[in-house]
């Protein structure tokens, strides 16, 4: 069998500050020895790489934390050093993750040097308000100067956009959204706030600190989103994710479809398919442990796990139900060894179409908007 192709994915732990919304794994530090850091990375690269068959590599990922407080060198140096372990794709996908304050939008001319075709910008909201309460290090102003920027030094520009901020309106988010529309490349990712536990956030709204706008409310606000963008052009591909014809994040569309990645750096994951079946990696989370595991061993990873059968196929269901194309069938089979007639009951599958989550298909199954507007929900009705 001809080896699956690879995603790779690159966390960069380090922000200048942490916001108030965030559970990612970031981590604010004075100082940070950036030679250390890339030869780390290339370490650790290189330690994955010899583990792995040849594959041919369809994209890179820088995430964090804030990858735009890399030197712009290490991204290439990472770029080189992968590009040289598998053979790249002709039309290979390479995405960093930026903030727009006027520091790191300076270093985008770098990063685009070093290799990078697609940026992502951390834009986040367009009223400076917002941006105060998101905790945010720019204002309304300089995410629109960064925008600009990217458009003009990448072939391809994402922002994210947060909504459900508490006292929004739908008026207001209208009138936000239409401004974002007049800046937008080929992508935009929109996102619900959502207190995750240990934010701050979390805690202030347990404090009675922080509400968040009711579920009409919520709900309004995401009819409007998805209307607005796919008047726009940019239709939802995804449940937060919204893309012009060809302009899909194809390192996520991996994650979605169930493809293979690896990861390195400081709490990365990785899912890869071998003779033995699907594996699963994951890093140490704290950055200092793992540097130091790289520099004593060459990697930073926990012992891999096998993942089961049964798992597989309910993650790749989970990811797949999430994008507008669905899920095969064909491919919860494969990942689960037997039939897919044996796996989802034809019965709830029918109770979820006629109840309006399910679109009706002989090969795969596709949750309508409102199936993914409640995709937990839907999850649970059909395989509980």
């Amino acid at each position: 069998m001809t080896p699956a192709p690879l995603a790779l994915y690159v966390h960069w732990p380090f922000c200048r500050s942490k916001c108030p919304y965030c559970d990612f794994n970031s981590h604010v530090r004075e100082t940070i020895d950036q030679a250390r850091w890339r030869r780390a990375l290339l370490a650790e690269l290189d330690h994955t790489a010899a583990e792995t068959e040849p594959r041919r590599l369809t994209s890179i990922f820088f995430g964090g934390g804030t990858p735009s407080l890399m030197d712009p060198a290490t991204v290439g140096a990472v770029i080189e050093r992968a590009a040289g372990h598998w053979p790249a794709d002709p039309s290979i996908e390479i995405t960093l993750e930026a903030n727009p304050t006027s520091v790191e939008a300076g270093r985008l001319s770098g990063f685009a040097a070093a290799g990078v075709n697609r940026v992502s910008l951390g834009v986040q909201a367009l009223d400076d308000r917002a941006l105060g309460f998101l905790g945010r290090g720019h204002d309304a102003a300089q995410a629109m100067t960064a925008v600009a920027l990217a458009r003009r030094l990448f072939a391809r520009v994402s922002f994210d956009l947060i909504y459900a901020r508490p006292g929004q309106t739908v008026a207001a988010w209208t009138e936000e959204l239409r401004a974002a529309l007049a800046l937008a490349a080929d992508h935009l990712s929109v996102y619900q706030l959502t207190l995750e536990p240990g934010t701050p956030f979390h805690a202030a709204a347990r404090r009675g600190d922080l509400a968040l706008p009711d579920e009409d409310t919520q709900a309004a606000l995401y009819e409007t989103t998805q209307a607005l963008l796919e008047d726009a052009g940019l239709a939802a591909y995804e449940i937060s994710n919204h893309a012009r014809r060809g302009g899909a994040c194809r390192h996520n569309l991996t994650y979605w479809r169930y493809g293979d990645y690896a990861g390195i750096g400081p709490g990365a994951h990785g899912r890869l398919t071998t003779p033995a079946g699907k594996t699963a990696t994951r890093t140490h989370r704290a950055p200092e442990i793992w540097l130091a595991r790289v520099e004593q061993s060459g990697h930073g990873r926990h012992a891999d796990a096998p993942v089961a059968p049964e798992v597989r196929w309910r993650e790749a269901l989970m990811t797949g139900l999430r994008l507008t194309e669905g899920v095969p069938l064909a491919r919860l089979a494969a990942e689960a060894g037997q039939s897919a007639a044996d796996l989802v009951d034809p019965a709830r599958v029918r109770r979820l179409t006629e109840g309006g989550f399910l679109v009706p298909s002989p090969d795969r199954l596709v949750a309508t908007p409102a199936g993914r507007q409640r995709l937990d929900a839907v999850l649970a009705a059909l395989v509980g």
